[in-house]
């Protein structure tokens, strides 16, 4: 069983049931014949912090063979200390894996207007929780979509939330680092 916890991105925020990114994993798995059920515990607005405190219920209740963590963004929206993001990660990771599945840490980065210095501090976060925890690493889950050649095209209207149009490059940034975790 794999348990995704997210935020707005990972919720299908502003989309038809059914078209995010984490219900095409679902088909995906069904395609590749690989007998995984998957829960969506995401949360629109959920920092790491909300992530924390709600994981472990999630983990005695779902017990999950893998765990997706999909949380960060909304720390950096709302100018969270990146210690706190970091160690927050760090816990998720660590209790997943305690409790016996394996993680999937899935990175962000933050719009240019935050400033270099935060926006690469910011993302340094991602891979040095997945390093230090053990955890695998999709580097940043918009690729392909926030830094398109035209990236408006593929967001909603809050230039937050992409559109549904971007919801099988978001899967296709996942899959291959899952994929392996699967195996």
């Amino acid at each position: 069983m794999i348990l995704v916890v997210g935020d707005s991105l990972s919720a299908e925020y502003g989309l038809a049931r059914g078209t995010g990114w984490v219900a095409l994993l679902e088909k995906k798995l069904a395609e590749e014949k690989i007998p995984a059920r998957v829960v969506n515990a995401s949360v629109s607005g959920d920092t790491t912090s909300g992530g924390r405190s709600r994981l472990p219920a999630l983990l005695s209740q779902h017990r999950p063979t893998h765990v997706v963590i999909e949380l960060g963004g909304n720390d950096a929206l709302r100018g969270l200390p990146l210690k706190g993001t970091e160690d927050n990660l760090a816990f998720m990771a660590q209790a997943a894996r305690k409790a016996g599945a394996k993680v999937l840490l899935v990175g962000m980065q933050v719009p240019p207007n935050y400033g270099g210095d935060y926006g690469r501090r910011f993302g340094a976060v991602f891979p040095s929780v997945a390093t230090d925890q053990k955890a695998a690493l999709v580097p940043f889950l918009l690729a392909g979509v926030a830094d398109a050649k035209d990236p408006t095209a593929l967001f909603q209207a809050d230039r937050i939330h992409p559109k549904a149009e971007a919801q099988p490059r978001m899967l296709a940034n996942v899959w291959p680092e899952l994929k392996k975790l699967l195996r």
